[in-house]
């Protein structure tokens, strides 16, 4: 007999969990009997502690970090997330706790090769977990049973997003609508929203999305107790849905709901505190390490090249719309159209050497300057001309919003195709839309992330750059 989708959730935390163990030992085991014995000898003689106190603070980080299997919708680079977040904190845990109780002198170098590598396979292991699952549900199996109450606009659209519904693990029983009419256009209409509760009890619903207009309040309040007294999910998808089409954060003042248009990781101050910190960090190691070459060799080049100065600075615009002077190696020649001419491809304007540094980002390295004195940050959205800003702000409503953080060296917008020259306002449009979801969605991990790609395509040559 097949259990029923809370009992089966359950059962599959627990199958996950146990899969993390058994991940988790046999890595130990393979690292301890991998490296040299050097490195594990304070613990030869307390392997059987030191294992069941490594078992012990998986369980500990586990509370900080549980396995979440509610979130039907999850992308692949969250989990890489999670599971880096879960094998940082166990291992931190698990060396303090050898460090108090005096066990493992010489343990660093084991210590440091677990932590690599539990990432690693931690990391593929929980990727290829989410994979299995949605396997599991293509099969029937986890599904939750759902209804929707209200087959307006907002209602076929929730229908539309969870067409998928087996790999999300949704299964759509039908819509409740109070319209009688949709009967004959609906394959799945259920009934008027009367009958709701007695469909619910005979058919084990799981959860209920309420899509009704506002004007029907009491009908949602009355569904409402309905669903809490028999233990039901009950979502809202509110009205003004339709025309605020986002992610809004809900805050309470006291007793009363406040809906936040946009959620900024950014506006905590330890993100800010943790970007800022790596900002300073990356900066400086560009600036000892690779710049003095480059402005030795480049530098020479370019004077060579074409007369004028090595470096090219431009006024754009920065966080809250503030001026600064951004920094680049000059790759075009010295000419009175620099502040209000976009490049364009096969800009006469732009030197030999120039198209090569702007194709391999080459010229954006002396940015680090301005990372480094707090104008900009290593990944954001790139600062535009000051024409650009006056120009888009009054033809792309949301234009302003990509100022509400620094501006970057590198951003999410260049490594997802919209770098270089904007023929149309549809592009700066895309790039924007970018811009701002980079703003709502910010992590660490993403920085890193558009860091490794850029570098990527720094060596691949990128066609866009102009």
């Amino acid at each position: 007999m097949e259990l029923n989708n809370k009992r089966g959730n359950l059962l599959l935390q627990w199958v996950i969990g146990v899969g993390d163990l058994v991940v988790l030992n046999l890595l130990f085991f393979a690292i301890y009997y991998g490296v040299d014995v050097y490195y594990t000898e304070s613990i030869v003689y307390d392997l059987r502690e030191v294992l069941l106190l490594l078992n012990f603070c998986y369980f500990f980080a586990l509370y900080f970090v549980p396995i979440k299997l509610h979130a039907s919708v999850v992308f692949l680079d969250k989990i890489v997330q999670r599971a880096i977040f879960l094998v940082t904190f166990l291992i931190f845990l698990f060396a303090t706790c050898l460090f108090f109780l005096n066990i493992g002198n010489v343990l660093t170098t084991f210590l440091i090769v677990f932590y690599v590598t539990a990432v690693l396979v931690f990391s593929l292991w929980r990727v290829l977990v989410r994979i299995l699952l949605k396997m599991y549900r293509r099969k029937g199996h986890d599904l939750k049973r759902i209804i929707i109450i209200g087959a307006g606009k907002n209602g076929m659209e929730l229908y539309r997003v969870m067409k998928d519904e087996l790999a999300y693990g949704f299964t759509v029983m039908g819509f409740f609508d109070d319209n009688a009419l949709l009967k004959e256009v609906l394959p799945n209409y259920l009934g008027n929203t009367d009958e709701v509760n007695d469909y619910v009890s005979r058919h084990g619903i799981d959860e209920i999305y309420c899509t009704l207009p506002g004007t029907q309040d009491e009908k949602m309040l009355k569904l409402l107790n309905f669903a809490e007294k028999n233990m039901v999910r009950f979502y809202i998808v509110p009205e003004f849905y339709r025309n605020v089409k986002k992610s809004l954060i809900m805050e309470m003042m006291e007793s009363i709901p406040l809906l936040s248009i946009r959620r900024e990781p950014l506006q905590a101050a330890y993100n800010r505190a943790i970007k800022r910190c790596f900002d300073i960090v990356f900066s400086v190691f560009v600036l000892i390490v690779i710049y003095p070459f480059l402005y030795l060799i480049l530098g020479t080049l370019i004077k060579i090249s074409s007369r004028g100065p090595v470096l090219f600075k431009q006024k754009r615009t920065g966080l809250y719309g503030q001026e600064f002077e951004c920094y680049k190696f000059r790759t075009m020649k010295v000419n009175s159209e620099a502040d209000t001419t976009q490049a364009v491809k096969d800009d006469p304007r732009k030197t030999p050497l120039g198209d090569f540094l702007r194709k391999t980002n080459l010229d954006e390295f002396p940015q680090f300057l301005n990372v480094l004195s707090g104008e900009m940050s290593v990944v954001g959205p790139r600062p535009h001309m000051l024409k650009h800003t006056e120009e888009y702000s009054t033809l792309i409503d949301k234009y302003m919003v990509r100022h509400l953080v620094k501006p970057g060296v590198t951003g999410w917008a260049q490594v997802t195709g919209y770098r270089g020259e904007t023929k149309t306002l549809e592009q700066m449009e895309g790039r924007v839309k970018r811009d701002v979801w980079y703003i709502e969605n910010w992590s660490f991990f993403l920085d890193l992330k558009i860091i490794v790609v850029t570098i990527f395509n720094m060596f691949k040559g990128e066609r866009n750059a102009y």
